[in-house]
């Protein structure tokens, strides 16, 4: 393992490679730190890669090739010690592979590939997949950074007047059909203690594309932006919990009926044989 350190006269990343996570994203000048610190009085993790899942399987597993296999919450990259393949003064890639590990809990071949890249003030994230298989690859892939924010006296501003509707998640941490529908005020909606009190926000069909923190009364110090279809919106239904996470997805936890097949999960990403399929988001500090 070892830390990698990108640097330009706004910003300052540092990236582990395990689980090619981003670890810290500072203020170059002042050295105010944005990224959450991973104290696992909350939560011991501060922006891992959900790969190849995002969220929990209905009973823990999934089907798929005609077998059953078990998968943990959110999939098992972020554990894995990612290789260093390229960097530079503001830029670094990382990458992982299928291997026979990852075979027996995954049964499809893959390349994954991690990009950060500064530019200005502003930290974008990469992902690329590639195929090196003969046969489809099934996958779904999503962010989870964390960032300090109260949870009193701020709030969440959308890239949307109105209002957002979020998908409920079940105590088994499954996706349910009712919905909660929050309103806003020119895009904004107050954070609270009880706004996690029912796990996530789950915010699905493009609603949104851009999220910022803000100290109530004043403009963002934070904001997230991705052209991801869902996101979610999460912090430990704790008190005083001193961050917020801003998560964009391509991929979701199963419906709580759900018995389908991996490749019938909802919004997976389907990738041909020898393909390759990329996404990006950025985060913006002011």
């Amino acid at each position: 393992m070892m830390k990698v350190i990108l640097k330009n006269e706004d910003i300052k990343a540092e990236i582990d490679t395990f689980g090619g996570e981003l670890v810290s994203l500072q203020d170059a000048g002042s050295g105010r730190e944005y990224l959450w610190n991973g104290d696992p009085v909350f939560w011991n993790r501060r922006s891992p890669i959900l790969f190849p899942f995002v969220g929990s399987t209905r009973n823990k597993e999934f089907t798929a090739k005609g077998q059953t296999c078990q998968m943990t919450q959110h999939g098992f990259a972020r554990d894995q010690e990612f290789v260093l393949v390229d960097r530079s003064d503001t830029e670094a890639w990382f990458s992982l592979s299928s291997n026979t590990d990852t075979l027996k809990l995954f049964p499809y071949e893959f390349r994954l590939f991690l990009g950060y890249r500064l530019e200005g003030r502003e930290l974008r994230v990469l992902w690329r997949v590639e195929n090196p298989a003969e046969e489809t690859l099934y996958f779904s892939i999503g962010g989870h950074p964390g960032f300090y924010c109260p949870m009193t006296g701020y709030q969440l501003q959308f890239d949307t007047a109105s209002e957002v509707t979020s998908t409920t998640i079940s105590d088994m941490g499954l996706a349910t059909d009712k919905k909660v529908t929050y309103p806003l005020q020119d895009g904004r909606m107050d954070i609270t203690e009880d706004l996690f009190a029912k796990d996530a926000l789950v915010i699905e069909e493009n609603q949104a594309h851009q999220v910022s923190l803000l100290k109530k009364g004043e403009e963002p110090y934070l904001t997230v932006t991705f052209d991801a279809p869902l996101f979610g919106i999460w912090a430990p239904y704790k008190k005083d919990v001193p961050f917020i996470c801003i998560e964009p997805w391509y991929g979701r936890c199963d419906h709580e009926d759900f018995s389908g097949t991996l490749e019938e999960r909802a919004w997976g990403n389907k990738l041909e044989a020898g393909g390759i399929w990329g996404a990006s988001y950025t985060i913006y500090i002011a």
